[in-house]
Parts: structure tokens; C-alpha cells; sequence
């Protein structure tokens, strides 16, 4: 299976909410980069810890967090997707930006992503410190 086919897997586990099926895409020991000086910024390592993670963005969004995948491309072992994300909170304007997850695949898993948004400020400032 290729790198995308992969990553597409994700996606569709993502779109349909199926946990189960979403963490079967990760590696044991996959590493999510989460950047920025927020609440939810940092490394989360393993596939628990990863969907703690984005089950955070629901919470803290009072599960109004949107992901969209606008294209993919592939280079061996790496895939570029660049998405738009989307979601609302109280007290805080809201999040609506386009971004870049670059995913590295190995033995037919994810086993590192790392994010990048069009205005990591912005975004900082609507996820908050805790």
C-alpha cells in the first residue's frame, strides 16, 4: 500500500469518526507534532495519545472542529496534504484557516505527522493556554 493510500485511511477514519480504525493508522510509537505555544501544543506519542489529542480539538471546540483535506501528494515515504480547518469557540474569534500536514508512513502506518498553519498566532490565540 502506498504512502497516500495510507494517509487517505486516516482521512476516511477521521471523516467517519471511527476511532478504531483511525488508530490502526498510527504505528505504536507514531509521534504528532503539534505546534505553537497553546493548550494542545507539543509532541503526543502512540496512537492513545494521539486520539486524546484531536479528541481535544472537538472538546475545546464544543465539537465544532472541521478538517478538510483540499489535495495530497506523495514523495516516497512523505505526504504533503494541504487542508483548511475550522471551528468555534466562546469568547474567542473564530479559527478558519488553510495549513499543510506532512505524514511519514513506514511499514504500511503513520508514524510521524507534523502540522503547519497559514497563521500560527492566530491559532495560538484561539486554542489558549490552560
Amino acid at each position: 500500500m502506498s504512502a497516500i493510500d495510507v494517509v487517505g485511511q486516516y482521512g476516511a477514519a477521521m471523516a467517519a469518526g471511527d476511532m478504531e480504525a483511525l488508530a490502526a493508522t498510527f504505528h505504536a510509537d507514531a509521534v504528532w507534532h503539534q505546534p505553537g505555544a497553546n493548550q494542545v501544543s507539543g509532541d503526543h506519542v502512540g496512537p492513545d495519545a494521539i486520539l486524546t489529542h484531536l479528541g481535544r480539538f472537538m472538546q475545546l471546540s464544543g465539537g465544532t472542529f472541521a478538517l478538510e483535506t483540499e489535495s495530497a501528494t506523495e514523495s516516497g515515504s512523505l505526504v504533503s496534504a494541504t487542508v483548511r480547518f475550522r471551528a468555534q469557540r466562546e469568547g474567542h474569534e473564530d479559527l478558519d484557516q488553510h495549513g499543510v500536514d506532512v505524514f511519514r508512513v513506514a511499514d504500511g502506518r503513520i508514524a510521524e505527522v507534523w502540522l503547519m498553519s497559514e497563521d500560527q498566532e492566530a491559532e495560538d490565540r484561539f486554542w489558549g493556554t490552560a
